[in-house]
């Protein structure tokens, strides 16, 4: 399989005096670093497979009631975290706002009524909400499925959520509507100056969100011989999407790509997809969300029954946004679900992009309009939790930087600090847990027995490029990291990683990180039988 650098970047997202004084001792030192003899055999079989022949693996895991060290190797070492990195960045986000913040995007009337008809604009104010509504069950909470639609093109198995995309804008809408408004001769504008993106984030949040900002392409097949089923959203103008995608036989090759022009909105499918085959899903990039967010809501008025004099398509008319809303009406708001809503979504799927955007939304409760800013936040939420920043290199949120570090040390100081919260079990319960949900669904498929089921939760992370010289996958990093039940009540802290890997392909990528969930599912059935 042919791997590009544009598919792998997307991969990858206070302690007791007690404990520290065990960290210290069992962690601090030149003799803590060696392999660690107590690991079971299972777990030494697995760590040594050809794939871990010349990687190096670090490990730390700690009774979190004793602050006892269960096994320790190389806990003072950088590792590259993968998106373990995102416990950290989030853990911020969530400390700056707190788990039950609730993002309201409102709308605001700028020119005067006369009748049903507004004379003037109405300008959608982006607040940074991650999701605006389109992955919102009827319960209220966030959907996701285990390999979300952002990796599509990357990782085997992607999948789309059935709600509507559009659903946040289309009941913005009908507020609008509800007002009386009939009419806007003017124009619409998104006002997207919540913050500006760092130039490392990558994928770069914006302050306004429709879809994770891609367009979903997903073929079907149909019989031998005929075009493949074409399926795809947020259907926005201008953007268009044909499709050349050919069905052959089954058995016979599935590859499905696609070209795209005219700014990235004239989007062109092509390939072969064999019969009776899985459907493939792609994505393509929205280049200028607030281009896009403009036109989806003038869409979304037209079909609430309000219509608008200025063209649907066009560039954002950002130079009619005003200094102030002061003494503007609002004629309607989108509430989001709560935060924990979205750290959920961000850990059980590794979603990079709500990854980074914590950062930006950290640096706006300080005033601060640059994304950048938000790593202030977060080192002193750090130190104010006790933790030690030096334990980490962070240059963005989603563990997708190359200059991004953890020790094990420090991601077990992390997860000990939440535990000792009132917020603890939503924490906790934000996790993938084994052979449940999240990045972790699938260890358990085909096993007769699976160590650490309903029992493990952790946060995994991978890192991923091409050896061109061998012909191969170079793994930088696979880690997880989280919390093991060993009785009811009883938690152990983990952090896992193992930098240096190499596999042949796609599946022993995923084999590596399947490697990583079974050995913290090994550990914690040793826990349980040594308790």
């Amino acid at each position: 399989m042919s791997l590009t650098a544009r598919h792998w970047r997307r991969w990858a997202t206070a302690l007791t005096a007690a404990l520290v004084t065990a960290l210290t001792t069992a962690a601090g030192g030149p003799a803590a670093a060696h392999r660690d003899a107590s690991l079971s055999p299972d777990i030494e079989a697995i760590m040594h497979k050809p794939a871990y022949v010349h990687a190096q693996w670090g490990l730390l895991e700690i009774d979190d009631q004793t602050g006892r060290v269960i096994h320790s190797q190389y806990p003072n070492q950088f590792f590259l975290p993968g998106s373990t990195a995102k416990l950290v960045a989030v853990s911020g986000a969530i400390h700056a706002l707190g788990f039950d913040h609730r993002f309201t995007t409102p709308v605001q009337q700028l020119g005067h009524r006369s009748g049903s008809t507004l004379n003037g604009a109405l300008a959608l104010v982006a607040q940074g909400d991650l999701t605006m509504g389109g992955r919102t069950k009827p319960d209220g909470s966030v959907d996701f499925r285990p390999i979300d639609h952002t990796y599509a093109g990357a990782v085997p198995g992607a999948q789309l959520t059935p709600e509507d995309p559009l659903a946040g804008i289309d009941q913005i809408a009908r507020q609008i509507r509800s007002t009386g408004i009939t009419h806007v001769q003017g124009n619409v504008v998104i006002d997207n100056r919540l913050f500006t993106t760092a130039p490392a984030f990558d994928p770069a949040p914006d302050p306004l969100i429709i879809n994770d900002n891609l367009i979903d392409l997903l073929s079907t097949p149909t019989t031998p011989g005929h075009a493949a089923k074409l399926f795809w959203r947020p259907q926005v103008a201008p953007y268009q999407v044909t499709s050349s995608v050919r069905t052959v036989a089954a058995g016979g090759p599935t590859a499905v790509t696609f070209t795209t022009s005219h700014n990235g909105t004239r989007i062109h499918v092509s390939g072969t997809i064999a019969a009776g085959s899985q459907p493939q899903l792609q994505v393509s990039g929205i280049q200028d969300p607030a281009a896009f967010g403009r036109t989806a809501l003038i869409e979304a008025l037209q079909r609430a029954g309000v219509t608008v004099s200025a063209p649907p398509t066009g560039p954002n008319p950002s130079r009619l946004l005003p200094g102030s809303y002061a003494g503007t009406p609002r004629v309607a708001a989108y509430v989001s679900p709560e935060f924990w809503q979205y750290v959920r979504l961000i850990f059980k799927v590794s979603h990079n992009l709500g990854a980074n955007l914590s950062l930006c939304l950290q640096a706006v409760t300080i005033g601060s309009h640059q994304c950048g800013d938000g790593f202030t936040v977060l080192h002193r939420f750090l130190v104010g939790a006790g933790i030690d920043p030096t334990q980490f290199n962070l240059n963005d949120g989603r563990g997708g930087d190359p200059n991004d570090r953890v020790t094990p040390r420090g991601e077990n100081e992390l997860l000990h600090y939440w535990l000792h919260t009132p917020d603890a079990i939503r924490f906790r319960d934000t996790l993938p847990l084994m052979g449940v949900d999240g990045s972790l669904a699938f260890v358990c498929q085909g096993s007769a027995t699976c160590p650490g089921k309903g029992k493990v939760w952790g946060k995994t992370g991978t890192v991923a490029g091409e050896d061109a010289l061998n012909n191969r996958i170079a793994e930088g990093a696979l880690s997880i990291g989280g919390y093991m039940e060993v009785c009811g009540g009883h938690y152990y802290t983990y952090y896992l990683v193992v930098n240096g890997a190499s596999v042949p392909d796609i599946n022993g990528v995923i084999e590596g990180g399947n490697d990583l969930a079974r050995i913290a599912g090994l550990l914690q059935e040793q826990a349980v039988s040594g308790h």
